[in-house]
This record gives C-alpha cells, sequence and structure tokens, in this order.
C-alpha cells in the first residue's frame, strides 16, 4: 500500500487549527494535537453560547419594557397582552430600545395598549426642566457661604482665650494680653495697697 503524506491539505489544515487557537494557554497554541482538543472543546461552549445569548438579550429587553411600562402604571404582562390585542406588531428589541431612547414614542404605544385594554389612559408626566436643577446647585452654594463665616467666626473666637491661657501659664503679663479690664483691675488692687 503506497504512503500517502496528503500533501499541502494536511499543514492547511493543521494552520487552520493552530490559528483557531491563537492565545490559548501553553502547547493549546502551539502543537496541534493540544490544539486539536482545545479548538474542539471552544467550539462547543461557542455554541452553547450563541443560544445563551439569545435568551439573555430577550431578558434584557422585558426588563427594560417593565420598566417603561411601570411608568405608566402598567405591568409587562398587561402592556404586552394590550399591544396584541390593539393589533401593534412591535418586537421586544423595538420596544426596549424605544423604552430607552425615546419616551415619547413608548408612551405613545403604550397609549394604544391601555385604550385596547378599556383602562384610562395616563396622562404622561410633566418634564421636569434643567432650570429646577440649577437653583439647587445654588442652593447649595449659598448654604456653604454661612458655613464658612460660621468656621470663621468661632476660630476667631476662641484667639484670644488661648492667649489669656498661655500668659496666665506664664505668670499673667497683662500688656500682652490685650484685654483692659484685666490691666483696671491690676492698677486697681496694686493702688489700693499703697493707700493703706
Amino acid at each position: 500500500m503506497p504512503r500517502v503524506t496528503r500533501g499541502t491539505k494536511r499543514r492547511q489544515r493543521r494552520k487552520k487549527i493552530l490559528a483557531l487557537a491563537k492565545g490559548f494557554y501553553q502547547n493549546k497554541s502551539k502543537l496541534y494535537r493540544y490544539a486539536k482538543e482545545a479548538v474542539d472543546r471552544s467550539q462547543k461552549f461557542a455554541y452553547v453560547g450563541r443560544k445563551l445569548k439569545k435568551r439573555d438579550f430577550r431578558s434584557l429587553w422585558i426588563v427594560r419594557i417593565s420598566a417603561g411600562a411601570r411608568q405608566v402604571g402598567l405591568s409587562y404582562s398587561r402592556l404586552m397582552h394590550g399591544l396584541k390585542a390593539a393589533g401593534v406588531e412591535i418586537n421586544r428589541k423595538m420596544l426596549a430600545e424605544m423604552a430607552v431612547r425615546d419616551p415619547d414614542a413608548f408612551r405613545q404605544v403604550t397609549a394604544q395598549a391601555q385604550a385596547a385594554l378599556g383602562l384610562p389612559v395616563s396622562a404622561p408626566p410633566p418634564p421636569q426642566p434643567a432650570a429646577e436643577a440649577k437653583p439647587a446647585a445654588k442652593s447649595k452654594s449659598q448654604e456653604k457661604k454661612p458655613e464658612s463665616a460660621a468656621e470663621a467666626s468661632p476660630a476667631a473666637e476662641p484667639e484670644p482665650q488661648e492667649k489669656a491661657k498661655a500668659q496666665v501659664a506664664a505668670g499673667g503679663d497683662e500688656k500682652t494680653t490685650g484685654d483692659p479690664s484685666a490691666a483696671k483691675g491690676k492698677s486697681g488692687s496694686a493702688s489700693k495697697p499703697s493707700d493703706d
């Protein structure tokens, strides 16, 4: 039986497997035998991941639609039932995008669902202008100013007291205290013994 080497096909197949194993750990990216095992295993995970990805995105869309529906007073299940009854055929991906990026259009869709269910259409909440946020910032800055003034006044008050304590500990030199009442008291007490 003749020896078959398969020519360039073998090299092409091995290079393809090694290219798929690029970045794998140690021998799994260098040697064909280990790379083939690692690539087969990784492709199994990739197949499962492609199926799980669909579930994950659907659950994400449902969460976003539910959050938008709660803002108008509907649950997710009531909203979807109302849309089906109204004949609105928008898939969950588009509904989720509308709920996140275009709330006004999403409210119109929910209004159709509410009308189909026979529920009163809830009025959209009034938009909050950005002007309301600016006074809040001003009030914070105004609050900071009195705090800084309050911090400055107590800091100024203890200084004479600390000086007086230091002078009493040093021996009681009134000239350096700057307190006129203390100076008068000492001069008065000094004059009384001289009179007696």
